[in-house]
């Protein structure tokens, strides 16, 4: 594995719950994040999935320091983020920037495009001159697809997949490390999405960047990813390469969401084994005892309930070598062929989304 440039350990974010107008009092806490684990090699992309509301935005907004950690470590080069402040930390976001969402949303609609992208050079005024700057903005529309006449320009005369172009032009300004994506072509057309897409494949290669990829589109995530994390209910559940995990899952959520993408092949669709889990996910201010999926998962003993499991390679597989011997959280993992290899959407151009 190459060098590790980013590390997170520990990661934990509750929100407090607190009564009362005048002598607030906690009564409790929203665990959006209740311990994160991995690490980022320079020029690998990470993909993190999972259903809607299991932290994977908590995770990537405290990643770039909009968010502060209630306990954990960030640390990048080996510098703790959460401890820098001034200089040192301003150095740092320089080098880790982030592609939101909503390309709309996160676009200031009084501002050209120009301003926009344009922007990063006013807080770090030392990567780019004031009279170099429009040519900056230019070349950088130019790196994204776009037409760089279009400088003066203001959001709302793109389209959506435009606007996105523009959003990662504003995340290269910097010319940073590393770039946390966050469901960054949810919110796309497929069409466009497989532009965009491919805009990030070849930019990783011309920028040597590093991406966080973040989305609930599981033939998405495998198409740019190296390795995937599987996310559930604040903690990574599974992760491993990703022929291992959409080849060889062995976690019971993670086999579940894999059921759902959509195959395309009638045939197929038919012959595979569809995982219907039971019950709603468990409120983040009453996380179940021991395992976390326990109420929801058709392999859940006595067990289960009184002792968290830990993510390593389970027992059976440590003596074995091949796919199936990855780290998955769960007492009871073994190995089991949703959908079969050859058949799963693998290319990226389907649009397979897990439940929720």
């Amino acid at each position: 594995m190459a060098e590790a440039i980013l590390q997170v350990s520990g990661l934990v974010k509750h929100y407090p719950l607190t009564q009362g107008i005048l002598f607030k009092k906690q009564v409790g806490a929203v665990k959006a994040v209740d311990g994160v684990d991995f690490e980022l090699a320079r020029g690998e992309t990470l993909g993190i999935v999972g259903e809607s509301g299991c932290g994977k935005s908590t995770v990537a907004k405290m990643l770039v320091n909009l968010e502060k950690p209630t306990a954990g470590e960030i640390r990048y080069k080996g510098d703790d983020i959460g401890k820098l402040s001034g200089k040192a930390l301003r150095s740092v976001r320089r080098n880790i920037q982030m592609v939101f969402q909503d390309p709309y949303t996160s676009l200031n609609p009084r501002m050209t495009v120009g301003d926009i992208i344009g922007e990063p050079y006013e807080i770090h005024p030392e990567v780019a001159p004031k009279g170099d700057r429009r040519q900056k903005v230019q070349e950088l529309l130019d790196v994204v697809g776009l037409n760089p006449e279009y400088i003066n320009r203001y959001p709302h005369q793109f389209s959506g997949g435009q606007r996105q172009r523009i959003g990662i032009a504003r995340g290269l300004a910097l010319r940073p490390e590393i770039i946390v994506a966050d469901e960054p072509v949810s919110a796309l057309d497929v069409s466009v999405q497989a532009q965009v897409i491919n805009l990030m494949d070849r930019l990783q290669s011309e920028f040597e960047l590093s991406y966080i990829f973040i989305a609930h589109d599981l033939s998405i995530v495998r198409h740019i990813s190296d390795r995937v994390g599987v996310m559930y209910l604040g903690r990574i559940v599974e992760t491993g390469k990703d022929a291992e995990i959409y080849d060889h899952a062995t976690h019971p959520y993670t086999q579940a969401l894999l059921s759902a993408v959509p195959v395309p092949d009638p045939e197929a669709r038919e012959r595979r084994e569809r995982i219907i889990l039971a019950g709603d996910v468990p409120s983040p201010t009453n996380i179940p005892s021991g395992c976390r999926f326990r109420t929801r998962c058709w392999k859940a003993q006595e067990r289960c309930a009184l002792e968290v499991p830990l993510l390593a390679v389970p027992a059976e597989f440590r003596d074995v070598s091949g796919p199936a011997a990855h780290d998955s959280a769960c007492h009871f993992a073994e190995e089991t062929v949703v959908v079969p290899a050859e058949e799963t959407d693998a290319d990226g151009n389907g649009n397979g989304n897990g439940p929720g």
